[in-house]
């Protein structure tokens, strides 16, 4: 399915989004300026995660009180803000806030209802948040790209930023889930938002809320509060362009509120979210095309002659979708705001691909997708490989894939990097000729044949590391990504099986801390995924029965080092014997397993697949930067 975006006949000067009347007898609300700030944390209340005991500023007293006025007067100039926060204890406080925006958290599972107080509905809700924060006129100025879709509109918006930043534009993004840390969801001119600048617009706008809140209007949930507080950073930060992803679906999504952007997209659709969407394309296309304001345009996929010679930063041939619908709403975007003509002054927008469009498309980067890091235990390599010869023994391939779409994707996208489909046998993924798999499994591992002789004695196996959320179907994901890996000749020596450290009740940032093992922990879903890996792998039909003498009776177990020579012909899943897979109880357990394995032999390589949630790539992330 091809990409399409829309954009606004009339340019700020069309909405469709139908909010209430407010009563003004009822809400009083403040007609400060967006961006004064009230920089002290605030009150909070008894039903919060945060005892105010807690709260670091109380302990320094008045001196902030002289602080908060000293920003005040010099809120245009980003000195100001670091002169005024430079001796603040960061950390603390910004754990402060990971507590405040949790007790934000109105569900505890994925799929879960959310249960939300108060008489008024979502929109008029967002709409209430944004006149309390005197955002409702200044939206309009963040001249936004708003973008919808199941597949790639990250990735897309990722596209859209960079382009528009090297053309000289301050650009601001807001994307979710984050992986690590949530300032990766507000990105200034291509970086992450800076901890005291996110400080500083958190606790504002908290504040502001905190003073409002009463029965009839609560505090907002957690995506609620953070799509505000992206619009207050924007505000403030005065950016020229806002690239706003919607969060979930479109139609009732909480950046609905947007109602002049200057140009909307629509990446393609897959069955995602259904539990809230609704099970067929049409019902979810419907939800999508909630953002639209017509007309309506079909992108077709970039040529990859535009580029030049060039590659895109983003891997895969899925985003050369991506990467076309990037480029159109750009350069709708340039003309509907009156930039084309200043910048590529009587450039065709249809002829060749501006040199700033190619720098976007060749340097956007985006977290989780597609992402490959060499690890060689002491240090980390993001995106490129070690120099010199004795690291990158320990590879990791992450891409938050979990649905079919997207997993199909990721396998060929894996199958494509680690560029040994040539030494395997070409089994097409219709094929079920299970004794052939048998022997490529039963290898366990193969020679690469290029490179010098060092490496051309490496020892090479790859190895799924997988979980996915209970509201997934592994009966499909697993499938897919088995079957198209093996189409083009790629197959996992072994597969392991281990919970996140993320959980959806909770923000966490790229500090806090990690448990190096979890007690009692309950692994019925990891087995549950083990006992269908066992199924596809040996094309068995019907239940796979686990002898429970092959389960873990300790969180602290680990497979022998020989289970990653094992040869998997051996495997016999009714026996108990499981040379194919395994059930770990801890993912940092579960890296310095892997890291001992490479240490202690020199001649091994080990390629990671990191797939099936979101939650799981960002906790390996976090792992590999530590």
């Amino acid at each position: 399915m091809f990409s399409m975006f829309v954009y606004t006949n009339n340019y700020l000067k069309c909405g469709i989004v139908r909010v209430s009347h407010f009563h003004e007898r009822e809400y009083k609300f403040s007609t400060r300026a967006p961006c004064k700030y009230s920089f002290q944390p605030a009150f909070v209340g008894t039903h919060d995660l945060i005892d105010r005991r807690k709260l670091h500023f109380q302990a320094r007293g008045s001196k902030y009180h002289k602080m908060s006025s000293q920003v005040m007067e010099k809120t245009e100039s980003n000195v100001a803000v670091e002169d005024s926060l430079r001796d603040l204890p960061l950390s603390n406080s910004y754990e402060t806030a990971m507590e405040a925006l949790s007790s934000l958290i109105t569900r505890q599972k994925r799929g879960t209802p959310s249960s939300v107080g108060g008489k008024y509905g979502k929109f008029d809700r967002m709409q209430m948040y944004l006149k309390i924060l005197n955002l409702e006129e200044h939206i309009p100025e963040l001249k936004i790209i708003h973008v919808a879709g199941t597949k790639g509109k990250g990735s897309t918006c990722a596209f859209c930023e960079a382009i528009l930043r090297e053309c000289g534009f301050r650009t601001g993004l807001f994307t979710s889930p984050h992986l690590i840390d949530v300032r990766e969801r507000f990105r200034i001119d291509g970086f992450d938002i800076s901890e005291d600048k996110f400080l500083l617009h958190f606790w504002d706008c908290w504040n502001q809320l905190k003073e409002h809140v009463s029965d009839d209007l609560p505090m907002p949930p957690l995506f609620q509060f953070l799509t505000v507080l992206a619009f207050k950073i924007f505000v403030c930060e005065k950016v020229d362009v806002a690239i706003i992803e919607v969060g979930l679906g479109g139609k009732r999504d909480s950046t609905n509120v947007i109602k002049e952007p200057v140009v909307c997209g629509i990446t393609p659709l897959g069955m995602d979210h259904t539990e809230v969407l609704g099970n067929t394309l049409g019902c979810i296309a419907s939800h999508k095309a909630g953002i639209f304001k017509v007309p309506l345009k079909v992108v077709e996929p970039l040529d990859h002659k535009k580029l030049e010679g060039s590659k895109l930063s983003l891997s895969g041939d899925h985003q050369f979708t991506n990467a076309a619908l990037a480029v159109s709403l750009c350069k709708c975007w340039l003309q509907r705001t009156g930039n084309w003509e200043k910048i590529f002054q009587n450039d065709n927008p249809e002829s060749n691909m501006p040199e700033a469009f190619l720098r976007g498309l060749t340097t956007a980067h985006l977290y989780g997708r597609a992402q490959v890091v060499h690890d060689s235990s002491s240090n980390c390599h993001f995106g490129s490989a070690p120099a010199d010869n004795s690291s990158g023994d320990l590879i990791f391939y992450l891409d938050g894939a979990h649905s079919p779409e997207s997993m199909e994707v990721c396998a060929k996208w894996f199958s494509s990097a680690v560029q040994e489909s040539k030494q395997l046998p070409n089994l097409s993924s219709s094929s079920h000729d299970v004794e052939s798999m048998k022997e490529v499994w039963g290898n366990g591992y193969i020679q690469s044949e290029r490179g010098n002789t060092n490496e051309s004695n490496k020892i090479s196996k790859k190895i799924l590391l997988f979980n996915c959320m209970e509201v997934r179907d592994p009966q499909i994901l697993l499938p897919q990504l088995v079957s198209t890996c093996a189409s083009s000749g790629t197959y996992f020596s072994k597969a392991i099986f281990v919970p996140s450290i993320s959980t959806y009740n909770k923000v966490t940032s790229g500090t806090s801390a990690i448990p190096s093992g979890i007690s009692n922990q309950d692994l019925s879903w990891q087995f549950s995924l083990q006992r269908l890996w066992e199924k596809i792998i040996h094309g068995i039909e019907g239940d796979v029965v686990l002898d429970e003498s092959s389960k873990l009776d300790s969180a602290e177990t680990l497979p022998p080092r020989e289970f990653l020579y094992e040869d998997a012909s051996r495997c016999s899943p009714a026996d108990g014997n499981l040379a194919c897979s395994s059930v770990i109880s801890s993912l940092p357990l579960t890296i310095k397993w892997l890291r001992d394995c490479v240490r202690e032999n020199p001649t091994l390589r080990i390629r990671v697949l990191v797939t099936g949630s979101l939650h799981l790539v960002g906790d390996v992330l976090k792992l590999l930067k530590r």
